[in-house]
């Protein structure tokens, strides 16, 4: 690999500052594996996508992102966009959930293994989803998902998973729930949502196994639909995804397909893998644009 192949993306305010504590961690382990690379530092909302802009304008072959799911999602986004095809997209966690990265087994307490891995080339052809013209790698999300978020942007003194999860139970018992129309395959369902989920990987919210069955390579998209319900049953399902447990359950929807249709009264907001966006439409079309991307994997030991 030829000298300054290699730009990092540096995301400071990601995980709540966390992407700045590991700046010299994640420097020192990329001069080891790596040797000589260029860098840059976001440094306000939206400079990512500068940033990667400029990196695939200059000829960069491997863009490394330090930082969570929307510094992730959106290095992607540029990536899939451009006219390159000999782009891999390096995943260094350091925000609130990294959910992204546990699908491929890239994990925040074991640093070494994933520069290892990007320093071995070890890399994995993956499919993105796309909604509004927005790739993503990981959900998006609606509904009571949006209500956590919208919690945890008020909850300064918890960071990673249990941000997330403290949120969940705080929001339980409160959010109203959210009627929908889904379609796909030709069939459409109305449904009193608590949450829907479309997802291209496995986790969500901090550590919810929301979709046990997806996989990043089938050219699928897997809805899952948690019905509105009482506290009790509420509390119950709650438990069930927390344990990816909720596949069979008679009253949660599970669907997989290329693309979906989801229509609502009116324009909502909604998750892209952690950002929050207000649709232009009361219907949204999502869909799988399958073998997209290439990511590198944590090396084997």
């Amino acid at each position: 690999m030829a000298e300054r192949s290699t730009f990092v993306l540096l995301n400071p305010a990601a995980g709540r500052g966390r992407g700045a504590q590991r700046r010299d961690a994640y420097e020192s382990l990329l001069r080891e594996h790596l040797g000589a690379f260029d860098h840059g530092t976001s440094e306000r909302p939206g400079h990512e996508v500068e940033l990667v802009d400029r990196a695939l304008e200059r000829g960069y072959r491997r863009i490394l992102a330090i930082g969570g799911d929307g510094t992730w999602s959106l290095a992607a986004d540029r990536i899939v966009r451009s006219p390159r095809h000999d782009v891999t997209l390096g995943l260094l966690p350091a925000g609130t959930g990294c959910d992204f990265g546990k699908s491929l087994g890239i994990r925040w307490d074991d640093l070494e293994r994933t520069v290892r891995g990007i320093a071995q080339g070890r890399r994995r052809r993956i499919d993105v989803g796309r909604v509004e013209g927005r790739h993503f790698l990981n959900i998006v999300g609606f509904g009571f998902d949006i209500a956590v978020i919208d919690d945890a942007a008020h909850m300064p003194l918890l960071k990673g998973d249990l941000l997330y999860q403290f949120c969940a139970l705080r929001q339980l018992f409160s959010f109203p729930g959210l009627p929908l129309e889904l379609t796909s395959n030709g069939e459409s369902s109305e449904r009193d949502a608590l949450m829907l989920v479309i997802a291209n990987a496995n986790f969500f919210g901090g550590s919810f196994h929301i979709a046990p069955g997806a996989r990043l390579d089938d050219g699928q998209l897997d809805a899952v639909c948690i019905p509105n319900a009482g506290p009790l049953a509420r509390a119950r399902l709650f438990r069930l995804v927390s344990q990816g447990k909720h596949e069979g359950h008679d009253r949660v929807l599970i669907e997989q397909s290329s693309s979906f249709d989801v229509s609502f009264a009116a324009p909502v907001r909604y998750e892209v893998d952690g950002e929050v966006y207000s649709s232009s439409d009361s219907t949204l079309h999502i869909e799988s644009v399958p073998q997209a991307l290439d990511v590198f994997v944590p090396s084997e030991s």
